[in-house]
């Protein structure tokens, strides 16, 4: 294959790759917008409904590591595939039942599918774009991914007439999502076939790759990687639990806004990540400074919880800086791997990472909703939100403290070059 084979094809890949994780976001987001439905017209407690983006994370503690490592052993593509098609039977289960146990148990095969789809769509970009234009790429796919959760925030606006038909109408839309998702994976794998990545991480990964993976591999992951698994797992503990199950239902509580309101509201936080992740991702491999960029973001995410918790701050105000935030952390932290591990790896080391992910995405999840529960929280009593807002700001505090320990690490004689360029 030509060099302008390999040019040409590795975009068309990226749109293939970001279509599949576009439609995979729309379907996890699609929670946020039917809280408060599920709790009139089905009786779910907040805990229930926590527990439905909880349980999508439960079996990836397990089970994507595991996924991490059939990347590495049997080809992303394929991996992308099966996953993928798992994802798709567990939106149409969730979608055709009324019931709490159903429900759960379909956006338990949604998890178990979805989160290694996203390893296995990860590493295939990292080999196509390994270079000096990785972070570009990854953060580009991840834009692009956003504006399916952005789409899921106003869902309640364009897709109106689904939600006039009550909770299943919403539910349906997400399983034509992942619908997609599925054919885009097809085609992904289709590429990693026939349009085989080639550059120096292949070219790496091919002279290592006859060495079969051991567990005590692991310990080849120094301590700039677990500062990393540290602020990846405290991070999105606090934005998806808090944006993508519970801040909808706050701002109609809390501050009297209405679904579309509080949903158009919610949605400025994938505004502002869908414009700004390419951007900071250029940055990256323009100019380095990689750790102090997601210490700088990372700052932020604690500060947008100061005015919620002081009664004085709004809607825009917390998804305005949480919205940059989680601009600047995931656009560096996700291809700031291909430098942290060796390419045998880099299955792996997604996989990992999306493990201890899914470890705080369900203790996040249940805790917060569990709270809310326990003090009441409800429209006529707002306060009773106060204890899960002080919960997300505490982590939010300790993800900064490990972005603040990568940063000393990276900038002294055990760094990997994440302060260069390129």
């Amino acid at each position: 294959m030509s060099a302008q084979d390999t040019a040409s094809t590795k975009w068309w890949f990226l749109a293939v790759a970001s279509i599949g994780l576009f439609s995979n976001y729309y379907v996890y987001d699609a929670i946020g917008p039917l809280a408060d439905m599920l709790n009139r017209q089905l009786g779910f407690s907040d805990l229930q409904v926590g527990t439905l983006n909880a349980i999508y994370s439960a079996p990836n503690i397990f089970l994507v590591l595991a996924g991490g490592v059939l990347v590495d052993r049997y080809g992303a593509g394929r991996v992308a595939f099966w996953t993928a098609s798992i994802s798709f039977f567990g939106a149409v289960i969730s979608a055709s039942f009324g019931e709490f146990m159903p429900m759960a148990i379909g956006r338990l095969f949604f998890g178990i599918g979805s989160e290694t789809l996203i390893v296995a769509l990860s590493v295939m970009i990292a080999m196509r774009f390994g270079g000096h234009v990785v972070a570009f790429a990854m953060a580009l796919n991840l834009s692009i991914g956003r504006l399916g959760s952005y789409a899921a925030d106003l869902s309640p606006i364009w897709a109106s007439a689904a939600y006039d038909l009550g909770w299943q109408g919403p539910l349906v839309v997400a399983a034509a999502f992942a619908g997609v998702a599925m054919l885009a994976a097809a085609v992904c794998w289709w590429f990693d076939v026939y349009r085989p990545a080639h550059n120096i991480l292949v070219d790496e990964l091919s002279r290592e790759k006859e060495q079969p993976f051991r567990w005590r591999d692991l310990i080849e992951f120094d301590r700039s990687f677990w500062y990393v698994a540290a602020l990846c797992v405290l991070f999105y503990s606090v934005v998806f639990p808090f944006r993508s199950t519970f801040a909808v239902k706050f701002f109609q509580h809390a501050q009297g806004q209405s679904l579309e309101a509080a949903s158009i509201a919610n949605s400025y936080v994938f505004v502002a990540a869908i414009i700004l992740t390419p951007i900071i991702g250029w940055l990256a491999d323009r100019f380095g400074h990689r750790s102090l960029m997601m210490m700088v973001g990372s700052l932020l995410l604690p500060l947008s919880f100061v005015g919620l918790i002081a009664g004085e701050g709004g809607a825009w105000f917390t998804t305005g800086l949480l919205g940059v935030s989680f601009s600047s952390v995931p656009a560096i932290m996700w291809p700031a791997l291909v430098k942290l591990v060796k390419p045998r790896l880099l299955g792996t080391a997604y996989g990992l990472l999306f493990m201890v992910q899914a470890i705080g995405l369900v203790a996040a999840n249940v805790i917060a909703g569990a709270l809310n529960d326990s003090f009441g929280a409800s429209a006529e009593y707002p306060l009773g939100y106060t204890p899960m807002l002080i919960f997300f700001a505490a982590l939010a505090c300790s993800a900064f403290v490990f972005a603040w320990l990568l940063w000393r690490r990276e900038i002294g004689p055990h760094g990997h070059g994440m302060e260069i360029p390129g």
